[in-house]
């Protein structure tokens, strides 16, 4: 026996389990976290002709696009060109600049607000928030901005008023906020990825990101707050659960974290039966067929022990995943009720 590279290890497994033939969602989806930009596919780069046409493909009804946020221009094209030209398909969100704080100051929030409510007038269905906010986001002072910092309310409340829904990451995988050593669980993503680690200090802990955003939802309970990644804590559905059952302006989408859920079976199971009115599908991949795929047989198949990500190697952690074969009322709110009534669709 000699050493073997990590990058070289490639296991078969040998158990002999049955294996579905899903392909596919049984049907037609709302996809509510999404993008049209390179992590995507450049999608963004095709004509909306196209898009739609891959949509129908795809098996997907409805598609939220998050990208908005980046910038004015963004924006503009997104609705200029595929909002326009499917307005009952299509919805993009809008964003913050939070690089205005440091000359706006005081009127930082009040400003942003008018902002958001401009984007909305010209077409934005929606806020998201990226996870720079609590990680660099800087105020006036040059100090980093907390989550729940109160001198931002005026946001939120127009986010409410105006009944759009707060898509919000905050955080990333625990893992990401651990020593990038032997024992971290994402060590082979964290190498790939080295600014993806947010080690504490100079980064807050995880923990006080995470208690910071749960005071956010239960302070604003007139704004709809949706928890990007299993509520930016898939590691843990009892808390996510328990923020679920304490705010009722609180929903998730699973965009992005089959392979954190499908390792918990039991109690990921126990979580969607519990919560199937407040959980949005979503992919974060684009519109990608595989991607589509991976997610129909983990939500509704009791497949075990297979890849969580298209690739032959799983992106998130060398693990496998598990079936949750989910009853078609659950399914059926997952995959499009809950958007559509979020969305008044």
């Amino acid at each position: 026996m000699t050493d073997l590279l990590l990058s070289q290890f490639r296991p078969q497994p040998k158990l002999v389990v049955p294996q579905s033939a899903i392909t596919a969602p049984y049907r037609r989806v709302i996809d509510a976290h999404n993008h049209l930009g390179a992590f995507g596919g450049n999608w963004d780069q095709r004509t909306p002709a196209e898009f739609f046409a891959h949509l129908d493909h795809a098996g997907v009804a409805h598609y939220v696009d998050l990208d908005g946020g980046w910038g004015e221009d963004i924006l503009t094209d997104r609705l200029r060109r595929f909002k326009a030209f499917a307005p009952d398909r299509y919805r993009v969100f809008g964003g913050v600049d939070w690089s205005k704080w440091a000359a706006e100051g005081h009127s930082f929030a009040d400003r942003s607000a008018t902002r958001f409510r401009a984007q909305v007038a010209r077409g934005a269905q929606g806020l998201k928030i990226w996870k720079p906010f609590g990680l660099h986001v800087t105020d006036d002072t040059g100090a980093l901005a907390r989550i729940d910092d109160p001198r931002l309310d005026a946001i939120w409340a127009a986010a409410g008023e105006l009944r759009l829904p707060v898509m919000i990451h905050i955080a990333d995988p625990v893992a990401f906020f651990d020593p990038v050593d032997a024992t971290n669980e994402r060590w082979e993503e964290l190498g790939a990825y080295p600014d993806w680690s947010f080690p504490s200090p100079p980064f807050p802990s995880f923990s006080t990101l995470i208690e910071a955003f749960a005071n956010l939802v239960r302070r604003h309970p007139n704004t709809t707050f949706i928890g990007a990644h299993v509520g930016c804590y898939a590691e843990n559905l009892g808390w996510v659960s328990a923020l679920l059952d304490e705010c009722p302006n609180f929903m998730v989408d699973i965009s992005a974290r089959v392979g954190e859920l499908g390792r918990q079976p039991y109690s990921a199971r126990r979580f969607f039966l519990r919560h199937s009115d407040r959980i949005l599908f979503g992919t974060d991949a684009g519109p990608d067929l595989a991607t589509y795929a991976i997610y129909a047989r983990f939500l509704e198949s009791e497949d075990e022990h297979f890849n969580y990500g298209p690739g032959e190697i799983p992106g998130q952690g060398r693990w496998h995943i598990y079936g949750l074969n989910l009853p078609r009322p659950v399914l059926d709110q997952i995959y499009y009720d809950n958007a559509a009534r979020l969305f008044g669709l």
